[in-house]
């Protein structure tokens, strides 16, 4: 049922306002009696107060604990009774939630919803339950050298920056924030001002209109004070997390460019050709095709709205992290020197545009694209322009983009892990079973 297909091209998106600063982006498609919404708001680990990291991802982990008249088990009931799909994000932006439902539930879907929002309980509980949860999360994190690396790197790479915590924050928080604090901060974050929504599926304006009022009507309208941009990234060389693991694992990054940059397309190629591109990607092919060094390396091109960079992970066996870093240093510096080929352009342009209406597959594909697109400022026509851009990228435009991008002299790099002494003979650990070498998204990386 979560089905609708549908191409990039063929998509009519409608947008309109429902309140000021509230901007809705609908796609209405009757193929099935199903919708599917993406919401974001301004509610993301960067707000944050400082003594408290992860308290807006502690207040996110309880939208769906009991709201209005309804306790836990009570709201969680209704939602399955009806088949209605309520989920939560917290990123360092923004907090995302999803709704998906029936079409013949969805004034019952809309309205636990806005009770959700706007009538939260934060019982004790609740607290207790969901701070167990994430108090045994965080210990888990602990022992994974990927988590380990990523946490540590964002706080060397943004060091004050209210990037530089982790989403879930840490123990020590956690353990002291109460319900005073998650009703504070529900208080000021969980409002209608800044709210993006997309929206697609069996429902039209009029309908739609209705719904969201239901929702969010009873929000208050403030917006929180914006965040900063983040002057200072990067923090170069190499930083070493000790950790008694036979595979450590290195996150590594370089300042980039905010996604408004004229060149963000031409580095969001030339990422693709560097690390992006799986086995196709110039890294994979240094370090592990040609060396055997791990079997994944990947990098991404991160949009966050107040800082750019570039961000990648690979893992490695205790006698070659030297080695490894080493040979992405160099991969670095040949890529800024003399920019991809004619071949590697052609390659990138063709999986870039010819994957991109893949993200619009389902209802919920669409609503999460284009809330994505809402979030990081792009009109509501790019959906229809955007490969049309990425074809328009010459190769003297990406070749520019490298030497800005891949100075490996900027390269910060933080270790999870200890690293032996070269040439040590512990194998790299194999990928999970099914896993594939695609551009994915570092999932763990960015709530880390």
């Amino acid at each position: 049922m979560l089905l609708a297909p549908v191409t990039a091209h063929a998509l009519d998106v409608h947008a309109f306002t429902l309140a000021k600063g509230q901007d809705v982006w609908l796609v209405s498609d009757r193929t099935l009696p199903m919708i599917a919404m993406t919401v974001s708001l301004p509610a993301g680990s960067a707000y944050d107060p400082r003594a408290k990291p992860g308290l807006a991802a502690f207040a996110a982990d309880l939208l769906d604990e009991g709201a209005g008249k309804l306790n836990a088990s009570a709201f969680q009931t209704a939602l399955s009774n009806r088949a209605i799909r309520l989920s939560v994000t917290p990123e360092r932006d923004c907090l995302i939630i999803s709704l998906v439902t029936l079409a013949d539930n969805a004034k019952d879907a809309f309205q636990l919803l806005g009770m959700a929002l706007a009538q939260p309980r934060f019982d004790q509980d609740a607290i207790a339950r969901v701070r167990a949860q994430i108090l045994s999360g965080l210990a888990e994190q602990d022992e994974e050298p990927a988590s380990v690396a990523a946490k540590g790197f964002y706080r060397a790479f943004f060091r004050d920056h209210p990037y530089g915590h982790p989403v879930d924050g840490n123990a020590t928080s956690i353990e002291t924030i109460n319900a005073g604090d998650l009703k504070s901060f529900a208080a000021a974050h969980w409002v209608g001002g800044g709210l993006k929504i997309a929206v697609a599926g069996d429902v039209d304006q009029a309908a739609l209109t209705g719904l969201l009022k239901t929702a969010f009507g009873r929000l208050t309208m403030s917006t929180p004070p914006p965040l900063p941009f983040a002057t200072h990234e990067g923090q170069p060389g190499v930083q070493v997390i000790a950790m008694d693991v036979p595979q450590p694992t290195a996150v590594f990054g370089l300042p980039g460019i905010l996604r408004n940059d004229p060149d963000f397309l031409a580095g969001y190629i030339a990422n693709y050709i560097l690390g992006g591109g799986g086995f196709s990607s110039r890294l994979t092919d240094e370090v592990r095709e040609k060396r055997g060094l791990t079997y994944d390396i990947s990098t991404d091109l991160e949009t966050n709205r107040k800082a750019g960079f570039v961000l990648g992970e690979v893992a490695t066996r205790r006698g070659a992290v030297q080695q490894t870093i080493s040979v992405i240093r160099d991969t670095l510096r040949d890529f800024a020197q003399n920019g991809p080929t004619d071949a590697e352009l052609a390659d990138a342009k063709t999986y870039l545009t010819g994957s991109f209406p893949l993200e619009f597959g389902s209802n919920v594909g669409i609503a999460d694209q284009l809330n994505t697109f809402q979030r990081i400022g792009l009109p509501v026509d790019y959906v229809r322009k955007r490969n049309a851009l990425i074809d328009a990228v010459t190769l003297d435009d990406v070749k520019r983009v490298a030497k800005r991008l891949y100075n490996p002299a900027k390269l910060t790099v933080v270790v999870g892990g200890s690293p032996g002494a070269p040439g040590a003979a512990t194998p790299a650990a194999p990928p999970p079973h099914g896993a594939s070498q695609t551009a994915a998204p570092h999932a763990m990386l960015r709530r880390s």
